[in-house]
């Protein structure tokens, strides 16, 4: 279920007919949909580019809303665009900054922000799943990159193969060896994949 501020949840299974509004223009289906796909998309680019996810994903919306009139397809193939589309602007940016070094501003330039409501609830949740991204972010990038897209983004292996510019095939191979490599590094450390943070968050 996917909740908006003041309004009933909106279903997963309603999504589709949300995007069809959203392509045709309409900007409260556009936020829905933003809020269904957006915390999926930033969790893939955060292993692309770490903390410069969401300054990523903010110049891939941009495009997403632009060229959204002319997407075709279904809400899976819609998925598989956003993380195309995010993906080639996190590739942009890492060549970016490899023309540019970057130097790190001191901490006291940033202001304290006021906590949540729920402080221990959202750092429980924030650090199990940065603790998920976090590690899955030390394989091997081909590997990173499909377990995030099948098992965070949910896309199937031939939507990732897409994304990758790989066939079905092998994205299939890179997701099972990187979820076995996070099997046995976990399980070296007494967890299991089940007791595990989860890979997908809220």
């Amino acid at each position: 279920m996917l909740y908006r501020a003041g309004r009933p949840p909106v279903a997963d299974a309603e999504l589709p007919a949300v995007l069809e509004r959203a392509r045709r223009g309409d900007e409260d289906a556009f936020r829905v949909l933003y809020r269904a796909v957006q915390p999926g998309l930033c969790r893939y680019l955060r292993v692309l580019v770490g903390q410069d996810a969401e300054d990523v994903a903010s110049e891939a919306w941009l495009q997403i809303a632009r060229d959204l009139a002319s997407f075709r397809g279904d809400l899976d193939g819609f998925r598989g665009w956003t993380a195309t589309i995010g993906r080639n602007r996190a590739l942009d940016h890492l060549r970016g900054q490899r023309r540019r070094p970057v130097a790190d501003a001191p901490a006291e330039w940033f202001p304290e922000r006021a906590a949540p409501d729920d402080t221990a609830g959202a750092a429980i949740e924030a650090t199990t799943t940065d603790a998920a991204i976090a590690l899955i972010a030390t394989l091997p990038r081909d590997q990173a990159e499909a377990v995030m897209l099948r098992a965070v983004i949910g896309l199937d292996a031939k939507a990732a193969a897409k994304v990758l510019g790989k066939r079905p095939g092998a994205v299939r191979t890179a997701a099972y060896r990187g979820l076995r490599t996070l099997a046995d590094r976990l399980g070296k450390a007494g967890v299991t994949l089940s007791d595990g943070p989860a890979l997908r968050g809220t």
